[in-house]
């Protein structure tokens, strides 16, 4: 075994953080910087980062462990920029009238398919005429009712109901998926380790 593999061991075993720190810390500058890039941009970036993170992971550990492990670690990159979503400055809050609702609901078919989700969509009077729609799965208002909503002035983040954005759940299975990798790939090196003995 070559004197770089020791190294390139420790360097697979931290990927996936730094990986996880690069994408949260992209995902939180597109969507709340003062000098963001267009959407575009942030996301063919984030995307970018993902899949070559995933590719090294993959070329890295290799075999198995390498797919589940590349596998485990772009889904945790999606939920640390689902987290960054979440924990995004929605800096104003307005008392919208919700004008109509409607909802959408999206069928899974075929066996141990995940059950029908619905989305509900609400159009809103808003003053200043911003925000006009609200998503969420679940039923937020009636029609006629009135609901708190906080928005980013600059749009870079879809508005949300005023106190319901908590980036901890998706923060949480982030580390738990970053935590399976992290695990795979030093189960690799161990292997490694023995094999060269």
């Amino acid at each position: 075994m070559s004197r770089e593999d020791p190294q390139s061991g420790r360097l697979t075993a931290v990927l996936p953080i730094v990986a996880a720190a690069a994408v949260y810390g992209w995902a939180h500058w597109c969507l709340g910087g003062r000098s963001s890039p267009s959407a575009t941009v942030a996301l063919v970036g984030g995307a970018v980062l993902i899949a070559a993170a995933c590719l090294a992971y993959f070329v890295l550990v290799r075999g198995n462990g390498g797919f589940f492990g590349a596998l485990s670690l772009g889904v945790a990159l999606l939920l640390a920029v689902a987290a960054a979503d979440q924990a995004a400055a929605r800096g104003e809050a307005t008392t919208c009238v919700v004008r109509e609702v409607h909802s959408k609901t999206s069928e899974s078919h075929g066996e141990g398919a995940p059950p029908a989700r619905t989305v509900y969509s609400l159009d809103l009077d808003c003053p200043g005429g911003y925000p006009t729609e609200l998503k969420d799965d679940r039923p937020i208002a009636p029609a006629g009712a009135e609901v708190r909503v906080a928005y980013d002035p600059d749009r870079r983040v879809s508005p949300a109901v005023e106190g319901d954005t908590s980036p901890w759940k998706s923060a949480l299975w982030a580390v738990l998926l970053l935590a399976f990798s992290t695990g795979m790939a030093a189960r690799r090196r161990a292997l490694d380790s023995e094999d060269a003995r």
